[in-house]
C-alpha cells in the first residue's frame, strides 16, 4: 500500500502536468466542462447523498457539534444549489488572456499586462463538501489545476463529488488530472503537500483559525489566508439613524457565525446618547449581548463591560462589542489597532467623512452605508469565491476568478534593440 507521501507526490505531479493543458484551454471548453459537471452533480445526487450519509453517521459517532454536522450535510436541494453556483461561474467572463493595460514607451515599444492562470493551486479546507465543487469550478474556469484536501469528516462525500467532476472533465475533453482530491485523511499528507513548492504554486486554506495557522507555520509555498474577521461598523456623527440601526442589526444578527458579521460597533460621542438606546433595544430583541466601554455602559444600563480582549474578539455569536469614540480619527485608529483587515463600514451622510474612511481604512473591504454581510464574492458579482484574503499579496478581499490569475508583462516591438 502506498504511503501518504507517495500518494500526494503522484497526485501533484499529475496536477502539474495537467496545469499546462488547463492554461491553454479556451473559454468554450472550460464552460462546457462546467456545464457537464453541474448536470452530473444533479443527475447523480443520490450517489452523493449516500456517501454523505456515511460521513454524517461517522460525525455523529465522533460527537461533532450540530453546527458542524449541518455544514457537512448535503441533500438534493443543496446539491442543486452547488450546480447553480457552477452555472453562475459559467456565465462570468473568462479572465485568462485579458490585456488589462498597455502603454507606449519613447522607443516605440508597447508594454502591457495580460492575465494568466497561477498554475496548480492547493486548497486545504474543513467540513463543507460544497467547497469541493466551488473550488474546482473556479479553478477550471480560471485555467488552473487544483489539488483539494478536505477534512476527514467529509472524505466519502468529497471522493464521490471528485469522481463526478473528473469524469465530466473527460467528457468535455479536458484532463481529468486537472482536479485532484487527496484520498487519504492522514495528517502526514497535508504536511507533505505544504512542502511541494516545485509542483504547487499557491496554497489557500479555508476553515478555522487553528487550521490556517497550522498551514502557515508549515508551508514552503505562498499562502493566501485570513485568520479571522473582526469587522467594524462606525456610526458617524452625521449618520442617518434609521440606516445605522438597520445596518448594525443586519450585520450582527442575520448570520452571526460567519466571518463578515460585525463584531465591534464604534459610535461617535455626538450621536451616542440618542443612537445607543435605539440600537440597543433592537439588538436586545434579537438576543444580542452587548459588551460596552465605560461610556457605553453609562448610557446602556446593565450591560457587561468590555475588556481589552473584547476589542480583538471574533465572537461568531450573538455578542457585540460597543465603544463610544470622540472622532472619526479615533474610530480609524481603533480599527487599525484591533482589526483583522477583513471588512469595515461607516454609516454617514457626510461625503468628506465617507471618503476619509474609504481612503484611510486599509481593510480588504471598506464600505459606506452598507452591512458588512455584503463582503462576499457572490454578493460582489464574482460568482463563487475561493475565500477572503486578508494578506496583501496578489489578491485582497473575496477571491473570485481574477484572484486566481496573475499578470505577466507582454511587449510588442518592431525590431527595437537596446543601446
Amino acid at each position: 500500500m502506498s504511503s501518504p507521501r507517495n500518494i500526494v507526490e503522484d497526485i501533484v505531479r499529475r496536477a502539474k502536468k495537467a496545469s499546462f493543458i488547463m492554461a491553454k484551454a479556451n473559454e468554450s471548453a472550460k464552460n462546457r466542462a462546467l456545464e457537464i459537471i453541474a448536470q452530473n452533480l444533479v443527475a447523480k445526487h443520490k450517489e452523493i447523498v449516500r456517501a454523505n450519509s456515511v460521513d454524517i453517521s461517522n460525525a455523529r459517532k465522533k460527537k461533532l457539534s450540530s453546527a458542524m454536522i449541518d455544514r457537512l450535510r448535503l441533500n438534493k436541494e443543496r446539491i442543486e444549489e452547488m450546480a447553480e453556483t457552477i452555472m453562475d461561474i459559467v456565465n462570468l467572463p473568462d479572465p485568462v488572456g485579458e490585456i488589462t493595460r498597455i502603454w507606449k514607451r519613447p522607443n516605440g515599444l508597447l508594454v502591457g499586462k495580460m492575465r494568466i492562470p497561477i498554475g496548480v493551486i492547493g486548497i486545504i479546507y474543513e467540513s463543507r463538501p460544497n467547497v469541493t465543487s466551488d473550488a474546482a469550478a473556479l479553478c477550471i474556469k480560471s485555467g488552473n489545476a487544483v489539488v483539494l484536501r478536505g477534512g476527514s469528516e467529509a472524505i466519502n462525500t468529497n471522493m464521490v463529488i471528485a469522481s463526478i467532476i473528473k469524469s465530466s472533465m473527460k467528457m468535455a475533453g479536458l484532463p481529468e488530472d486537472g482536479v485532484q482530491v487527496v484520498p487519504t485523511t492522514d495528517r502526514e499528507a497535508v504536511l507533505h503537500i505544504l512542502t511541494l513548492e516545485d509542483y504547487i504554486d499557491l496554497i489557500i486554506p479555508r476553515g478555522g483559525e487553528g487550521l490556517i495557522k497550522f498551514v502557515v507555520e508549515n508551508s514552503r509555498i505562498p499562502v493566501v489566508k485570513h485568520y479571522k474577521g473582526v469587522c467594524h461598523i462606525y456610526v458617524d456623527e452625521y449618520a442617518d439613524m434609521n440606516k445605522a440601526v438597520n445596518i448594525t442589526v443586519n450585520a450582527k444578527v442575520q448570520r452571526p457565525s460567519v466571518c463578515n458579521a460585525v463584531e465591534t460597533l464604534l459610535v461617535h460621542e455626538k450621536i451616542a446618547r440618542k443612537f445607543l438606546p435605539i440600537v440597543g433595544k433592537e439588538l436586545k430583541k434579537h438576543g444580542v449581548e452587548i459588551r460596552g466601554c465605560r461610556r457605553t455602559a453609562g448610557i446602556l444600563k446593565g450591560i457587561k463591560r468590555a475588556s481589552e480582549d473584547d476589542w480583538y474578539a471574533e465572537y461568531l455569536d450573538m455578542i457585540l462589542a460597543v465603544k463610544v469614540v470622540r472622532s472619526i480619527e479615533e474610530a480609524i485608529e481603533h480599527i487599525e489597532t484591533y482589526g483583522s483587515s477583513h471588512t469595515e463600514s461607516i454609516v454617514t451622510e457626510n461625503y468628506t467623512n465617507a471618503m476619509k474612511f474609504l481612503t484611510e481604512v486599509n481593510s480588504s473591504s471598506v464600505m459606506v452605508n452598507a452591512s458588512t454581510r455584503f463582503s462576499d464574492g457572490n454578493q460582489y458579482g464574482l460568482g463563487a469565491e475561493m475565500g477572503i484574503s486578508t494578506t496583501k499579496l496578489h489578491a485582497y478581499g473575496p477571491m473570485g476568478l481574477e484572484g486566481l490569475t496573475i499578470e505577466k508583462f507582454i511587449v510588442f516591438g518592431q525590431g527595437q534593440i537596446r543601446e
